[in-house]
């Protein structure tokens, strides 16, 4: 899939109410890793295949999974699908957030009723794990930041899976939040796989600034 469908597709799942959450980005190609249950997944481009394989590193295919509540998150997750040749994952929720239930400013909100009482922070999705999990060696983690943490949408995924022999490079957007230890508190939660330091961007993060990112991963 197109990233500009990617783009459609998260807009469409996700929504514009929250500042400290994730917008459209240029449209750019990149293939989409769908669920289990749908067809196979794009492998990644042959040139990261064989730069992955140079290094030791099993087949050497990469994800990009992200949460994205109002897109910021999935611009980001685009450019790092586009400069990787990775295949990108949508996490959507079951019962995803209107503009209402984002409304952070509203005490009574859906978002802020989670926030307050962490019994309600379980977030069913509709698709968990992507087709050839097994065959991902790299995996970015994306999703916006809610009151100084990872939005917990995302938490679904990193519990879900088994990230044992996977290199997982964490990420997240925000209005102003800083990164904080969402990425150690994901980690915390995923109990495997070999977490590297996350990364914060702004809301209005540009592809120059993920790809300056980017180069100093050494992917």
């Amino acid at each position: 899939m197109k990233r500009r469908d990617f783009l459609k597709l998260s807009a469409a799942a996700a929504l514009t109410g929250m500042a400290a959450a994730c917008g459209a980005a240029p449209s750019a190609s990149a293939s989409f890793a769908p669920a289990a249950s749908s067809a196979a997944s794009t492998p990644a481009s042959s040139a990261a295949s064989s730069a992955a394989a140079s290094s030791g590193a099993g087949t050497g295919r990469t994800l990009v999974a992200c949460y994205s509540a109002t897109g910021h998150t999935a611009a980001v997750a685009g450019y790092i699908a586009d400069a990787t040749g990775a295949d990108l994952f949508l996490l959507q929720p079951v019962d995803p957030y209107t503009d209402e239930e984002l409304d952070y400013n509203d005490s009574g909100s859906r978002v802020s009723q989670e926030h307050a009482d962490p019994s309600l922070q379980t977030v069913e999705l509709e698709a968990v794990t992507p087709e050839g999990w097994a065959d991902y060696d790299t995996v970015f983690v994306g999703c916006p930041i809610w009151w100084g943490r990872a939005g917990w949408p995302v938490n679904g995924f990193v519990t879900g899976n088994d990230f044992s022999g996977k290199r997982v490079i964490p990420f997240c957007t925000s209005a102003s939040s800083g990164l904080g230890s969402s990425a150690e508190n994901l980690a915390q939660l995923a109990g495997s796989g070999d977490w590297q330091e996350g990364m914060r961007f702004s809301a209005s993060a540009s592809e120059s600034d993920v790809a300056e990112w980017l180069a100093g991963l050494a992917l």
